[in-house]
């Protein structure tokens, strides 16, 4: 799908899929009256693990605990918030 776009474009497709690659999807239970927010929070303090994500108020809650935060920023940048 990739071999008819731009060759900036196709480059930063292949890093997309190289990185998604490397990912992996883990089963959490959900407590009953749990938001996703909730979940986040919960198993980022569990694990230790910094959180990607743009959402003001889950950024905020991330903060407070000491959990690092990666966001896009203008756009086309990530920015990390707090130490690895």
């Amino acid at each position: 799908m990739t071999e008819k776009r731009a060759p900036k474009l196709r480059k930063q497709a292949e890093m997309a899929l190289k990185l998604a690659e490397k990912c992996r999807l883990v089963d959490v239970e959900r407590e009953p009256r749990e938001t996703n927010d909730d979940v986040i929070v919960r198993v980022a303090a569990q694990w230790k693990c910094p959180v990607a994500t743009n959402d003001s108020a889950l950024k905020r809650r991330l903060r407070d605990i000491s959990i690092p935060v990666v966001y896009l920023r203008q756009k086309s940048r990530l920015e990390l918030e707090g130490s690895l």
